[in-house]
């Protein structure tokens, strides 16, 4: 039998770049001119990795980070599971504001942490 298990080096190596990955994607949105309102808000359903303000408009954004094209890019990532998860937690962060205004979901997809090059993707989810 062939194990497929990753190391807890490999695991925590993840972590910080996906950590790293989120951090550079609120400052890219900071920076043009949106107001981040929460990171890592997580629920039962799973985690959005960042909530920001644009205008009147919430924003929740899926940060993704692919180092190989070997599985597909960043954005073949976001599957639809992905996607009805998203949506799940976003309704319970909508639930506690008590209001909803208008939303949408953007994903930011970066090939590498120390890149500059991150592709905003808008309105991911109709």
């Amino acid at each position: 039998m062939v194990s497929f298990s990753r190391s807890k080096s490999a695991d925590a190596g993840r972590a910080a770049s996906g950590s790293r990955a989120e951090e550079l994607a609120a400052q890219f949105l900071a920076a043009r001119g949106l107001a981040i309102l929460a990171r890592n808000f997580r629920t039962r359903y799973g985690e959005i990795d960042v909530i920001a303000r644009d205008g009147g408009t919430l924003v929740f954004v899926e940060v993704r980070l692919r180092r190989s094209r070997a599985f597909g890019g960043a954005a073949s990532s976001i599957t639809a599971a992905k996607r009805g998860r998203l949506r799940a937690a976003a309704s319970i962060y909508l639930a506690q504001l008590g209001t909803e205004p208008p939303c949408r979901f953007d994903a930011l997809l970066l090939d590498d942490v120390a890149s500059e090059r991150i592709e905003w993707q808008r309105d991911v989810i109709s």
